[in-house]
């Protein structure tokens, strides 16, 4: 498969190539645009992630090479050598100058793969610990793993300063080897695509009508992966409390069921069942959906830092999240939204109640947040923080950095997207 791509201002054959290397197809939505920024900015791009319709959208979207090696996210020795292998051979063809690696088998694999093919410059992004609310032999596994990824790394990226500090505690890795780039999130949101514009209103008002939601109807929004340490239990477990009070309360779930970490039967039964719970599954653009919420709730466990806690507040929502890793960083406790503990669905219940009962303060908080997202966590100022670290680095290592060149608008390239197996 090729795409073809207009070259403007960088001479691939001279910049500095950058790999980025994700487990899934996924995780290449946490790029996104990133990808485009980073090529605009003189190096030469190639993503890697398991294949997948994303990676391919990259290479036509962002115009950059992409390489499918498949990859599986849960502990498999036999698999995880075969994409170890193939990461080493792929990195050992195109000798990349960095390598940014990221999500937790990719930043093993990818990092044990630079490492062995004597990268000059290994960055790895650590987006959330997977060891928080794992135990037993997987969780020493887990904090294993993290610790060779840093180890293979010259610079550890955390999305947040929670995260950083929660590393340091786990003995993951030494703290100079930790940075948190601006204000921290892993590619900071897009505020334009979120903000509640008329179009985007009307839109969110015909999903209203479709998904038989009542004009007057509050409703409780999530975004995100329908597992335990998401907190859908307790999300659920509040919802229904809730309804005591407010019996036209809408539930609205968009994400869907996995089986890595999977809820109770009797939860997932009840999403399912409940008339007044809206699971939408996967959709393509969440944008709209956050103009149907009233109030956005993630009661997680663990995170990096929430992607979807930025984008409701973007869209002017208050948040109530939980006192954990990455999410603490997310939202100003009592200014853009609430806190509650972990596990707790009466603190939960009791923090959206106060949110439906005092909708001037839950505006406020809408408000602000929407503010200190515009302030801090746009998208450009989380790239140009991850530029200057590449540059840093390259300069730390006395290799060439970027140079840009004007080549006009007239000459392309094609560009693979090549299978590895």
């Amino acid at each position: 498969m090729h795409v073809t791509v207009a070259t403007t201002r960088v001479n691939l054959a001279t910049a500095v190539r950058l790999m980025q290397v994700g487990t899934a197809d996924l995780s290449i939505g946490l790029m996104r645009g990133q990808l485009k920024f980073l090529r605009e900015a003189g190096f030469n791009v190639s993503v890697v992630s398991s294949p997948g319709p994303r990676l391919y959208a990259a290479a036509e979207d962002e115009g950059v090479q992409a390489y499918a090696v498949p990859m599986v996210r849960e502990i498999s020795a036999f698999n995880d050598l075969v994409s170890l292998w193939r990461l080493s051979c792929l990195m050992w063809r195109l000798q990349p100058a960095i390598t940014n690696v990221g999500t937790p088998k990719a930043g093993l694999l990818g990092g044990l793969a630079s490492f062995v093919s004597r990268v000059p410059c290994r960055v790895y992004t650590l987006r959330g610990l997977r060891c928080e609310t794992a135990t037993g032999w997987k969780r020493r596994c887990l904090v294993l793993a993290e610790r060779i990824a840093c180890y293979c790394a010259h610079r550890v990226i955390c999305v947040s300063d929670s995260l950083r500090q929660k590393a340091v505690d786990l003995r993951i890795a030494h703290p100079s080897k930790l940075v948190v780039l601006a204000s921290g999130s892993s590619n900071g949101v897009d505020v334009d695509r979120f903000a509640p514009t008329p179009e985007r209103l009307r839109q969110a008002g015909i999903l209203r009508k479709q998904l038989k939601i009542p004009t007057d109807a509050p409703v409780i929004g999530f975004v995100g992966r329908f597992t335990l340490d998401k907190g859908v239990c307790e999300l659920v477990n509040a919802y229904s409390r809730l309804r005591q009070q407010w019996p036209d309360l809408h539930l609205l779930m968009i994400g869907d069921f996995e089986e890595g970490d999977p809820i109770p039967g009797y939860v997932r039964e009840t999403i399912q069942k409940d008339p007044q719970i809206v699971h939408t599954g996967l959709v393509q653009d969440t944008a709209p959906y956050y103009h149907l919420m009233d109030v956005f709730a993630l009661p997680t466990y663990r995170e990096g830092f929430p992607n979807t806690v930025l984008e409701a507040q973007a869209a002017g929502k208050p948040v109530v999240t939980t006192h954990t890793t990455g999410a603490v960083d997310a939202v100003l406790d009592g200014m853009t939204g609430m806190l509650v503990q972990a596990g707790d669905a009466n603190s939960l219940a009791f923090a959206l109640s106060s949110l439906f009962q005092h909708p001037d303060t839950a505006h406020r908080m809408g408000r602000a947040g929407q503010e200190r997202v515009q302030r801090e966590f746009r998208r450009d100022l989380v790239w140009k923080a991850l530029e200057h670290e590449f540059v840093l680095l390259l300069q730390q290592k006395e290799l060439p950095v970027p140079q840009l060149t004007d080549l006009g608008t007239s000459q392309s390239q094609s560009l693979p997207v090549d299978i590895v197996l």
